[in-house]
């Protein structure tokens, strides 16, 4: 498959995360429900790189990879307990857009770290769905 439907799934994932995540974080503490479901994630992961045999891989890897798949756990777990305390405070409906602003900060960090070009068709596809975010606050 292509790279672009695992994006669609990606997309359709998250959704259902949103909304089944609103209903179990209801009278449980944010950061409770964050650590079980990481549990589940974590189970879940482990499971599909065993069965593929990826594991074999482990024994490749950098230390400057294991660095930064390190950082980015730190920033998924961050993410992840600010999103479920969000879904606790706030409505699914307007707390999910909201996370979708790390679109226009993905596409700066991408150009400025990974120096991946940004198009006028990229900057005006992020313009309006910032704009799309923002029009869900009022």
């Amino acid at each position: 498959m292509s790279w672009w439907v695992y994006a669609l799934l990606s997309a359709g994932f998250a959704a259902l995360t949103a909304v089944l995540a609103k209903v179990g974080v209801e009278g449980v503490p944010s950061t409770l429900a964050t650590a079980l479901r990481t549990c589940v994630v974590l189970v879940f992961a482990w499971g599909i790189a065993l069965a593929r045999g990826e594991h074999a891989a482990l024994a490749s890897i950098s230390r400057r990879t294991l660095l930064f798949l390190a950082l980015s756990g730190v920033a998924t777990g961050l993410s992840w307990l600010a999103y479920f305390r969000a879904l606790q405070l706030g409505p699914a409906s307007r707390v999910a857009p909201i996370d979708k602003l790390s679109l226009p900060l993905t596409v700066l960090l991408a150009f400025l770290v990974l120096h991946e070009p940004v198009s006028w068709k990229l900057a005006a596809g992020v313009a309006l769905m910032v704009a799309g975010a923002l029009l869900t606050l009022s």
